[in-house]
């Protein structure tokens, strides 16, 4: 068991140093940045009630932030917001006519795509962070980039 008057102190570290960077993610996955936002924060609070027993909290709350947008992913389709809504968010991605496509692809393609190009992580990771074979993670690697190179054509 940690020490109880640290923890605390620990988590609030934790949060401020990677909120931003995880609420971007959300923001990847699902497109909308209150939904972002209420993905990270529902991570933050459940990982609290076990934080002792976390190992590598930063690997912990990204993976549990990618299932949490996948769910959302799989309860509503979103629509693209508008640019208006992305000038005010925090540390959001620059919007273009790619990241119009990059929304439009399959859930798990656009996984794949947001974690590669703007998370720069290996494969290998990929395929851990999503719980799936690594030959599946390279096959919808693929299958996002040709539908990808087909639309920008």
């Amino acid at each position: 068991m940690g020490n109880v008057s640290s923890e605390p102190q620990l988590v609030e570290a934790v949060y401020r140093s990677s909120w931003s960077a995880l609420t971007r993610l959300a923001y990847l996955l699902t497109g909308d940045r209150s939904e972002a936002e209420d993905i990270v924060q529902t991570v933050f609070a459940t990982a609290v009630s076990r934080w002792e027993t976390i190992e590598e909290p930063a690997g912990y709350l990204r993976r549990a932030v990618i299932n949490r947008a996948s769910d959302a992913h799989r309860r509503s389709f979103r629509t693209a917001a508008t640019a208006a809504t992305i000038a005010e968010t925090i540390e959001e991605p620059v919007v273009n006519e790619l990241w119009t496509l990059v929304r439009r692809l399959p859930a798990p393609q656009r996984a794949v795509v947001v974690l590669r190009f703007y998370e720069d992580l290996p494969l290998a990771d990929i395929a851990i962070l999503l719980g799936r074979p690594a030959s599946t993670v390279r096959s919808d690697l693929r299958r996002a980039l040709i539908t990808l190179r087909e639309s920008l054509a």
